[in-house]
């Protein structure tokens, strides 16, 4: 299953993006459930799109090994 995309990184990196990509979806979680267990202002989870967002990128890239 050939999708024509250009591999540019190897077994090695994946494995490092896919492992950093879940641990910082990880971290995002936590701080979102401390966010919401101490009761923290809504506008404060804003703050968690970044951690989300690396997180899936990092699994995002792993995936599609680039």
């Amino acid at each position: 299953m050939d999708n024509g995309a250009v591999v540019n990184i190897g077994p090695r990196e994946r494995r490092r993006r896919l492992t950093m990509g879940i641990v910082t979806l990880v971290i995002g979680a936590f701080l979102g459930l401390a966010m919401v267990l101490y009761g923290l202002d809504r506008w404060w989870r804003l703050g968690l799109f970044v951690p989300f967002w690396l997180g899936s990128l990092g699994v995002h890239q792993a995936r599609e090994k680039t």
